[in-house]
């Protein structure tokens, strides 16, 4: 049945069709009109060119925003071995509350936030959300008691909603399949930078208030600090990044027509702001869409803890706060470490999936050592915390699966938009299970962690099948003698399963 659909679709498809296709297609058809009959010729030297000259531009401020984007939301735990539990006066289950907060404002606003990408000048709209959520951070130092906190945590969840989606359109919309996965991996692993430098940060401050005084308590400090960084970085975004190759002012004209030519071989375009209603009902009956759900879902119910509950983890292993401050650090380095590796490997030999359960596999292993070690044992338990910060490699794999394997922009945005929803619920549920009645150990919720990562190891498994079965299906319907290609069939904007020239990215 869904063969007899596909040639009906591909191979017999009636000029009107197709033109009804063209009158709503992707934005990259702009760069092309009048040029019919126009040959573009990319060799090897000028595609490397180009892609320096993208790399040059997108990459820095896509790192460093996106470290901020973890070092803002996860600031909190810093200051909960700073003071703030005293000084707003959080009781029993607060904390916890006030963790998952955050990821209520995301889950309310994460749909909504994607057809606004989707609508609106892309990197304008996202800079206006840095901007914002930098001006909200800045007012958590103000925050006299628990309802307070509360707010300031709901909206800075409302307006960091558009960072993950948005930079997986700008991977996807700059570069080629081939090179998505490192360069997810890459602006990804900032988080781990954000980690060191957070620590880092919050340790100075902390030293420094206890040997010198200050005016103000700590924890606020560093909210300012963090704050008022983002909106300067945000501001800088506004100014440098481009909406897409159309408007790139540090491209020739010549130049941003060859950087749509580059990425033809997606099959995906460089977005379109039409809103597709075929394209939603296709999404939301994929398989793949919602074995992406269950994975954000399960994978980060582990997450919502661990980042929230990081610092109290390691003074739970026998240091005090400030060494917690200190000791937390050297999770971020593994976080760098694995994400890189794991998506160069992945892009070079891929298997993008595969390469990536070792991350998660190496996080099992860490959670066992701090489950299984007696609590007497400080170094031991404390590498094994080190081990469980490779788990993001899957989701990350998964976030540039996105970008590979969803084509359709509409289609995109909402599978986008279901990824992040799912991963707000698992971070809402995630502190939940770090009860206080649970102290130190917390063994129920390091038991519980192990179990969602090994349901995780399952469901990749499943991608990987689901993906390579389509590849093969796809490749059998194309090798047909009735079976023809369309002009300029990359730009239509097709989505993954109704396009047969589509390769799934394993």
């Amino acid at each position: 049945m869904e063969k007899e659909a596909m040639t009906s679709e591909s191979t017999r498809r009636t000029p009107d069709k197709v033109i009804l296709h063209a009158n709503n297609a992707d934005e990259a058809m702009k760069a092309f009109a009048g040029s019919e009959g126009e040959v573009l010729v990319l060799d090897e030297a000028t595609g490397k060119r180009l892609l320096r000259k993208i790399d040059l531009h997108l990459m820095p401020l896509l790192c460093v925003i996106y470290g901020l984007n973890y070092l803002d939301k996860t600031t909190l735990s810093y200051a909960s071995v700073m003071g703030i539990r005293k000084d707003i006066g959080l009781v029993n289950d607060d904390y916890q509350w006030l963790s998952s907060m955050f990821y209520f404002g995301y889950l309310a606003w994460e749909y909504p936030t994607t057809r606004l990408l989707q609508r609106l000048p892309l990197a304008k709209y996202s800079s206006f959300c840095i901007i914002m959520w930098g001006l909200v951070l800045c007012c958590f130092a103000g925050v006299k008691n628990f309802s307070g906190a509360m707010a300031v945590r709901f909206f800075l969840g409302v307006f960091e909603a558009a960072v993950t989606p948005g930079f997986a359109l700008f991977t996807s919309q700059w570069y080629t399949k081939k090179e998505q996965g490192t360069r997810t991996g890459i602006w990804f692993s900032f988080n781990g930078f954000a980690q060191i430098f957070g620590g880092l940060v919050a340790y100075g401050i902390a030293r420094g208030a206890r040997l010198h005084g200050s005016s103000i308590a700590p924890w606020k400090i560093i909210f300012l600090v963090t704050g008022l960084l983002t909106v300067a970085v945000g501001c800088i975004f506004l100014f440098i990044m481009p909406d897409n190759q159309l408007n790139a002012r540090w491209l020739s004209k010549d130049d941003r027509k060859l950087a749509i030519e580059r990425v033809r071989v997606n099959q995906q375009g460089i977005g379109n702001k039409h809103f597709k209603a075929y394209q939603l009902k296709e999404a939301l009956a994929d398989p793949l869409t919602w074995a992406f759900a269950f994975y954000a879902l399960t994978a980060d119910i582990p997450n919502g803890g661990i980042s929230n509950f990081f610092s109290q983890l390691i003074v739970s292993f026998g240091y005090t706060a400030e060494e917690s401050l200190l000791y937390g650090t050297p999770g971020g380095a593994v976080e760098i470490v694995a994400l890189i590796v794991c998506g160069f490997l992945g892009d070079r030999y891929g298997h993008r999936i595969l390469i990536s359960c070792s991350g998660l596999v190496i996080s099992i292993l860490g959670m066992l050592l701090i489950v299984a070690l007696p609590l007497s044992n400080n170094g031991g338990r404390l590498a094994g915390y080190y081990l469980t910060q490779a788990s993001p490699t899957p989701f990350v794999a998964l976030l540039s699966l996105i970008s590979s394997n969803v084509a359709g922009y509409t289609k995109k945005t909402t599978v986008a938009a279901l990824y992040l929803i799912a991963y707000c619920a698992g971070n809402i549920i995630g502190p939940q299970t770090f009860r206080p009645k649970d102290m130190p150990r917390y063994k129920p919720a390091e038991i519980t962690i192990i179990c969602c990562w090994g349901a995780c190891l399952i469901d990749l498994v499943f991608i990987w099948w689901y993906c390579q079965s389509q590849n093969k299906r796809k490749a059998a319907f194309r090798a047909q003698p009735t079976y023809r290609k369309l002009d300029n069939q990359e730009w239509l904007d097709l989505t993954d399963r109704e396009n047969p020239e589509f390769v799934y990215t394993l």
